[in-house]
């Protein structure tokens, strides 16, 4: 099964909760683990990984650009007063500014640790490809000259699905799912752009870290 057809499947079950999808997960329904084992104590919601895997001999990561998608009818709930408010465009440029603070806040991290970043296969990079599912903006920058403001004690959520390859065999080594809302302040926060921002990145940061780590992880495990 292709990567975007694996998360479009995965948009669909991002509609429910980790803690749901943790439970359709013992049919198997929503993430496939082809063969794969369920990795326990981990810092994401599901992680699963092929057995006696070699994680010391990758040091460098080649990573994809993340394939981004909204919530399900995110568009058409955001239009629901104000008809044409969010436009196609409004929603790719989004995607776009998304994409590329992921691609910042990834790379940085994984400098940090040590791992040199290139764009080709090789015996020892590890090809990661990510994506965004159930994008869920509370106030984004709309369409409209109008004066409006939109007040929430949180900017909004978003779930990350990962999947680690052999960049040169092209055989899938490991999958991840995880979702995270921003945070609760307890009061109502005029929610824009910048914090729209600031909350994309807080997540991202963490999903970064863990990543970096789990990778630490597994390399000195493999290494022992």
């Amino acid at each position: 099964m292709e990567f975007r057809t694996r998360v479009k499947l995965l948009l669909i079950a991002s509609l429910l909760t980790v803690s749901s999808l943790c439970a359709a997960q013992e049919d198997g329904s929503e993430l496939d683990t082809e063969g794969m084992q369920l990795i326990e104590d981990t810092n994401l919601a599901l992680v699963y990984a092929q057995p006696g895997i070699n994680w010391a001999q990758y040091s460098k990561i080649y990573m994809d650009e993340p394939f981004v998608a909204f919530k399900e009818n995110w568009q058409r709930d955001q239009n629901r007063d104000n008809p044409g408010w969010i436009t196609d465009a409004d929603m790719e440029k989004i995607k776009i500014e998304l994409s590329s603070l992921f691609m910042g806040v990834f790379t940085e991290a994984l400098l940090e640790g040590g791992y040199e970043l290139v764009l080709e296969a090789g015996e020892d990079v590890l090809l990661i490809r990510p994506a965004i599912i159930g994008l869920d903006v509370v106030a984004p920058e709309r369409n409209s000259t109008g004066l409006s403001r939109t007040y929430s004690e949180s900017a909004g959520e978003m779930t990350l699905y990962l999947e680690l390859y052999d960049s040169v065999s092209g055989e899938m080594l490991a999958k991840a799912l995880d979702r995270k809302v921003d945070r609760h302040t307890g009061y109502f926060e005029w929610q824009n752009r910048v914090t729209n921002r600031a909350a994309a990145n807080r997540i991202l940061r963490v999903w970064a870290n863990i990543l970096k780590e789990g990778l630490d992880d597994a390399r000195n495990s493999a290494a022992q």
